[in-house]
């Protein structure tokens, strides 16, 4: 992400804000120091309410190598914010439905994810669609759709007379 913010700031007035803490941290300023970003990026560290910055950015990043489910992306959304990812394993790919809320790069690539910035900056999302997108992963839509599994493994239909109003079982 470092690398490609660095090429992007050459032809953009833009900053870039990471929220949280890790131990990579001295890495990362390492790096930020070496490409000369200090001004450019900011790290100010883990925030109460990372939404109240979420909402200003035009732009969400994420630079994963790998993830499980990225929760993150599923708030970027219901923030309304246009997102860039690396198409890691798992989890982006199925967020962003294969690009259709996003924009995906692979992983690694600087330049993909340089363009791509640029890309999402001229081109952003509608936000009402990300924010629809973003309540597909609701809790209640989660917890239907645990419910449908567990019905079907079990056998039960909608039709099935140990069914009571409200898709309750009775018993």
């Amino acid at each position: 992400m470092f690398e490609a913010f660095a090429k992007f700031a050459k032809t953009k007035d833009a900053r870039l804000l990471i929220l949280g803490e890790g131990p990579l941290r001295p890495k990362l300023e390492e790096l930020l120091r070496d490409l000369r970003m200090e001004g450019k990026i900011a790290m100010p560290g883990w925030a109460q309410d990372p939404f109240a910055y979420m909402v200003q950015a035009d732009v969400f990043l994420l630079s994963s190598l790998y993830e499980g489910l990225p929760t993150v992306l599923v708030e970027a959304l219901a923030c309304g914010r246009t997102i860039v990812s690396t198409r890691c394993q798992y989890g982006p790919e199925e967020i962003l439905d294969n690009g259709r809320y996003g924009y995906l790069v692979p992983v690694g690539d600087a330049d993909a994810m340089t363009e791509a910035m640029q890309t999402a900056l001229n081109c952003p999302f509608d936000i009402g669609v990300l924010q629809k997108r973003a309540e597909d992963f609701s809790f209640e839509n989660a917890i239907s759709a645990y419910e449908s599994i567990i019905q079907r493994l079990h056998g039960v239909t909608d039709d099935c007379p140990c069914r009571a109003d409200n898709n309750k079982r009775v018993s």
